[in-house]
């Protein structure tokens, strides 16, 4: 297995001296002690045997999913080679500890029937805790998209670090972190897609780029569905794109100013049907005008009609 880069200011300056033992596959650490500018939590011991039901999860763990076969592999390895690395825990009180990195291992260990498991025993405060459990898992290299946003999000809220900051402590420059960042503005729907690994995440930064959720949720389905690939979805952005600009230059086309009246009701329409709905009238006829994304977005308006097929 390649060695991973570790980072500048991230774990490293917290767990400045973790043993470089053999690593199991997604709990690696970062082993520099390059750049450590924050106080580094007390060592109190060096390796001890713990028993699994005096440790807590740790309740600042950014991670909430754990792939359940991927747990009882690792569980299965555990049961035939035993623990490789250490999990690393911090004491609240006499035969009471909470975990501050390796909870994969922690599960896995309980799966395996383990009762005890050997332990780094650190001191550490509640803040120092969130930065290690969220920079561990950012090095992650099977974290997905979606967690890393999450990530990042929660160390600039709760740790109050601005963009530059967190490229700084995570080892990345502040476009990557914005567009992992901009992710987050997208609807559940996509977001679920990219956590699952069901879409990737140069579909979602190309998705990201049209503003209108309908759209951005039509570009979605139409990529999973046809399996389109992200410079098919890129073109597909961009034909929408131009589409609603040549929209917009013929709405722009003078044209004799519309009453209050029918400002309003165009105002009303477009909240109910959920769409922009364009009315127009001079005073005797006229028309409404309801555009809709997909066959799916014009099933949805039919309903609110109450027309059926």
């Amino acid at each position: 297995m390649t060695k991973k880069k570790a980072l500048g200011r991230g774990l490293s300056a917290l767990l400045s001296d973790t043993p470089n033992d053999d690593r199991l596959e997604g709990d690696n650490l970062p082993h520099s002690r390059v750049g450590a500018t924050h106080t580094a939590p007390e060592i109190t011991h060096g390796i001890t045997e713990i028993q699994l039901d005096e440790i807590e999860v740790n309740p600042f763990q950014p991670r909430t999913h754990f792939d359940q076969s991927a747990l009882e592999e690792l569980a299965e390895s555990i049961r035939v080679h035993g623990i490789i690395q250490p999990i690393t825990i911090r004491r609240l009180a006499d035969r009471q500890y909470q975990l501050i990195s390796g909870e994969r291992r922690f599960q896995a260990s309980k799966i395996a029937g383990l009762k005890a498991i050997p332990a780094y025993l650190r001191t550490a405060n509640d803040q120092q805790m969130l930065e290690m459990a969220l920079i561990e898992n950012i090095q992650r290299e099977n974290l997905n998209a979606i967690e890393i946003a999450l990530s990042y999000q929660r160390l600039m809220t709760e740790c109050s670090l601005r963009q530059e900051e967190l490229g700084d402590r995570v080892g990345k420059n502040r476009s990557t972190v914005t567009n992992y960042l901009r992710l987050l503005k997208l609807p559940p729907d996509i977001q679920i897609a990219v956590r699952d690994n069901k879409l990737s995440m140069g579909h979602a930064r190309a998705i990201i780029n049209v503003e209108n959720p309908d759209a951005q949720l039509y570009i979605f389905k139409k990529a999973i569905g046809e399996e389109l690939s992200v410079r098919k979805v890129e073109e597909l952005v961009r034909e929408l794109s131009q589409k609603s600009q040549s929209d917009a230059d013929k709405a722009a086309t003078p044209s004799a100013p519309a009453s209050r009246e029918i400002a309003q009701l165009q105002s009303k329409l477009s909240s109910y049907f959920g769409t922009r709905v364009v009315v127009k009238s001079d005073g005797k006829r006229g028309d409404i005008r309801i555009p809709f994304l997909s066959v799916e977005d014009l099933n949805r308006i039919l309903d609110i009609l109450k027309v059926y097929s």
